[in-house]
């Protein structure tokens, strides 16, 4: 696994890379979900490396996130993940490309897959189906509550953790998952912090999130039904859903149609991190979509 690096508009993006551009036709690029980093696929990646030992395998870290800048004074609009990956993948590599995205990773790479149909040769979603969407009377309300939350988060004072071990445990409550699993992403998503002289005693070290807290303020817009329905409508090439059988129960319905592409749906074991608890699977199914292309 090697780190790589790449200067866009909006600052520095980090990426884990296996392979390189060269002896492959296709680069997959891998985009990870809200508040995790690079390390979500660092199991996957390794798996289809050693079925395909010649593909050329790209982890990023979202802006935000990770080892990546943090936008300043940005509340990371979601519409702006589509113009980094834009910027990201003109520097990556010629390559057909094939993105495999994670939640939020997920709505990414299908919008861009919409947007730019012409770039992208195939689609997989983890848990994950096409751009969040909501009634257009919630308008005002979102509005509302996205600005109230900034608000929040700018009174919040920072809590910086005793251990790694803390964080680690802190995580797997909160996605409900082994710890063991989710360890290698609390790894690349925090930093420990050295003692501090108070003039009285030193302070014992501590730990911080890497990632940026203006992410965890709420959204102030979410398009319709209807936008998210023309945007899975404009994806041409071949989609493959991949969902938990314990992940989120919305997404066990097939949301939406596309006039060029139905998705296949595949269900793994698993919650919400299911590739995490399903690396085997989940790297067969990328393969086969890999493999075809």
């Amino acid at each position: 696994m090697i780190e790589k690096s790449y200067s866009l508009a909006n600052g520095t993006l980090a990426t884990q890379q296996i392979g390189n551009p060269h002896p492959t036709a296709t680069t997959v690029v891998f985009i990870h979900g809200w508040l995790d980093n690079a390390a979500s696929f660092n199991q996957i990646m390794k798996q289809v490396a050693q079925s395909s030992p010649n593909a050329h395998l790209v982890a990023i870290d979202l802006f935000g996130h990770g080892f990546s800048s943090h936008k300043l004074g940005s509340y990371y609009p979601f519409h702006d993940y589509i113009d980094d990956l834009y910027q990201l993948v003109v520097k990556l590599s010629p390559n057909r490309l094939v993105l495999v995205g994670h939640s939020l990773g997920a709505l990414i790479a299908s919008c861009y897959s919409a947007a730019f149909p012409e770039k992208v040769s195939g689609l997989i979603q983890i848990e994950g189906h096409g751009p969040l969407s909501e009634a257009p009377q919630e308008t005002v309300s979102r509005l509302r509550d996205g600005v109230l939350s900034r608000l929040r988060q700018r009174r919040k004072p920072s809590r910086p953790l005793a251990s790694l071990e803390d964080a680690i445990k802190l995580r797997a409550h909160a996605n409900q998952i082994d710890a063991e699993l989710i360890a290698p992403i609390v790894e690349r998503g925090i930093v420990e912090r050295g003692t501090v002289d108070q003039g009285i005693v030193e302070c014992e070290n501590s730990w911080q999130w890497r990632c940026d807290p203006n992410l965890k303020c709420d959204s102030l817009y979410r398009m319709s039904q209807a936008h998210a329905e023309a945007i899975m409508a404009a994806i041409e090439c071949p989609q493959l859903v991949i969902l938990g059988s314990h992940g989120f129960r919305y997404l066990q319905h097939n949301r939406y149609k596309s006039e060029h592409s139905p998705p296949q749906i595949e269900m793994v074991p698993g919650g919400h991190h299911c590739h995490l608890e399903s690396p085997e699977l989940v790297s067969e199914l990328i393969l086969g979509v890999v493999n075809k292309i």
